[in-house]
């Protein structure tokens, strides 16, 4: 279905689902341009919080009565978005639907606000929010005119939303979501593709349909576009398609090591190589997320020195290797890894750079149904700690799953010196403990221990 929105008669945008990081980075795109926004969401966070300081009107109860009466009176005045997180049995959507009112799907939306802007896509299913804010910041610091669409709050700019500055040689920047196939909206100038890993199994059922689905997303490449993809990947791209990794590939890290907890590496290029580039933001996967957004950028015009200093000057994303803790004393690290695969690659970062300390890891599972498919390999990344403690598995959209739960996932760790533990026990036991090095994971609300267990460990 196309869409057809005409700005000049827009009275109210109304948002279900507004506190997620893709539907309120679309919310503050429509403030931006001036419009109304409300919206609901499930329950109060900081996020909607700020959302409201902005200028956004939010309820956290489904209740119709609580719908904007313009949109109610006058439906044909508003745009209705919804994320697919919102459950089928939600009053208000079915109200709006069965009252015959159009709603669209925050990827709709997302495909019809970049349609006539050259756009440059970050997809894969690890490393997408690191790799699309550093290629944003890039670009930012070389002053070209850029909006982006981000998974996560950058560091540099407090925010996933960053607004254009007039309407000449536009730029945009996206996140492109493979959930629920969203990125299959979008027809960028040009794509990175980091990981095509098997995951959101619920949604696709087996690996290679998600494999399907990245390569239909490649296919979307306009003419004459370009595509890079990590290397080792299978994705058949335009002509001209390159490839990135670490000592392989058309962008190569080279020369990596470690200084000052900080890794400094070179990047050989087609044509050239940019010496000493120091990392803010560790990890070897980081190293890799580096080389994407810099081929993006380079296509896009950035010059070596331009892509350096950007670099060096990135300070992460949220809850993606964030430093909570940095002293003799302590290290604290928080990361949004929810899959075996991203555990690994933080994991393995961790001890690359503290070798000597004994690495305690908090996992909190995400989903019964990726605790379920992955089991094994949960097992094998989280055994990479020296000790690991397990909170419940964090529902989000799901019903429970008979059977599934932490403790059968804690069998599958090949270690001795794994737990089971609630969060108030976490809170005391780190309070007795007192680790050095103490890394929290997972995509659920483990965030919001981050403070008690900080006062914990230093208290």
């Amino acid at each position: 279905m196309r869409i057809d929105i005409k700005l000049a008669e827009l009275k109210q945008v109304y948002f279900l689902g507004i506190g997620g990081i893709g539907m309120s980075a679309i919310a503050r795109w429509f403030l931006q341009n001036g419009f109304p926004v409300a919206g609901y969401d499930k329950t109060e966070s900081p996020l909607t919080k700020t959302l409201v300081e902005e200028g956004m009107d939010i309820h956290y109860t489904d209740d119709v009565a609580m719908i904007p009466s313009i949109c109610l009176e006058n439906p044909a005045a508003c745009l209705f978005i919804y994320t697919p997180a919102i459950p089928t049995d939600h009053i208000e959507k079915n109200y709006l639907i069965n009252a015959g009112i159009t709603l669209w799907k925050r990827s709709q939306i997302l495909g019809w606000m970049t349609e006539q802007i050259p756009t440059l896509a970050v997809a894969g299913t690890h490393g997408k929010t690191t790799t699309s804010s550093l290629l944003t910041h890039l670009l930012v610091q070389a002053h070209k005119n850029v909006t982006a669409f981000l998974g996560g709050i950058t560091q540099n700019y407090g925010t996933n939303f960053i607004p254009n500055k007039g309407q000449e040689n536009i730029v945009s920047v996206v996140e492109a979501d493979e959930y629920d196939r969203s990125f299959l909206t979008l027809h960028p100038q040009a794509a990175v593709v980091t990981s095509t890993d098997a995951d959101h199994l619920d949604i696709y059922g087996a690996a290679e349909q998600v494999l399907e689905s990245f390569q239909l997303f490649v296919d979307q490449i306009q003419p004459g576009g370009f595509f890079i993809q990590k290397e080792g990947l299978t994705l058949t791209g335009p002509a001209g398609s390159q490839t990135y990794g670490i000592e392989k590939g058309d962008y190569q890290a080279q020369n990596i090591r470690i200084e000052n907890h900080r890794m400094v590496f070179d990047l050989q290029y087609p044509g050239g190589k940019i010496t000493d580039i120091p990392m803010r933001i560790p990890g070897f996967h980081n190293i890799e997320n580096a080389l994407a957004a810099a081929a993006l950028a380079m296509f896009h015009g950035l010059s070596p020195d331009e892509v350096k200093a950007g670099i060096a000057s990135f300070k992460g994303v949220k809850r993606r290797f964030e430093y909570h803790l940095e002293t003799e004393e302590h290290v604290m690290i928080d990361d949004y890894a929810h899959h075996p695969t991203e555990i690994s690659a933080c994991l393995r970062s961790v001890k690359a750079l503290y070798p000597n300390e004994k690495l305690v890891a908090v996992f909190q599972p995400h989903l019964f149904s990726r605790t379920r498919d992955f089991l094994e390999e949960f097992g094998e990344s989280l055994a990479l700690a020296d000790q690991i403690y397990l909170l419940d598995i964090y529902p989000a959209r799901e019903l429970p799953i008979p059977g599934i739960d932490s403790n059968l996932l804690l069998k599958k760790i090949p270690s001795e010196k794994k737990e089971v533990i609630s969060k108030t026990a976490l809170i005391e036991q780190m309070r007795l403990e007192k680790p050095k090095l103490l890394v929290t994971m997972g995509a659920g609300d483990i965030d919001l221990l981050l403070n008690d267990l900080k006062m914990a460990v230093t208290s």
